[in-house]
């Protein structure tokens, strides 16, 4: 379960925060998360809950945005929405498309206190 590995990464960038601002705890924690970012968000949530106890963002509520994701169209020169990596063109049913993104994961910001 990587999630566990990304909400500890999450915590060391939180509890770096604090110190550089001083702030005490968190309240609300704002990610965004591509859709091709292999991401489960029952689990990161899950996960969340279980990593931040002790530190800041302890009983903070986690709030994810999910970004589309996004590809170049090498056959009608066209930027399109996909639902999965392997999809064809949603404008002219070609298949030649680059993703360009949708494997995003940031903190957006936080809420603190």
């Amino acid at each position: 379960m990587h999630e566990m590995s990304i909400c500890e990464g999450i915590r060391g960038i939180v509890e770096d925060q604090a110190r550089a601002h001083g702030f005490g705890s968190v309240r609300v924690l704002r990610l965004e998360i591509g859709r091709f970012a292999g991401v489960e968000p029952a689990a990161l949530s899950f996960a969340f809950d279980v990593v931040m106890r002790g530190s800041p963002a302890e009983g903070a509520r986690l709030e994810i945005t999910h970004l589309p994701g996004r590809a170049m169209c090498y056959d009608c020169a066209e930027e399109v929405e996909i639902a999965d990596r392997f999809d064809p063109c949603p404008r002219c049913g070609g298949g030649k498309l680059m993703p360009i993104s949708g494997d995003e994961m940031r903190i957006k910001d936080m809420e603190v206190q």
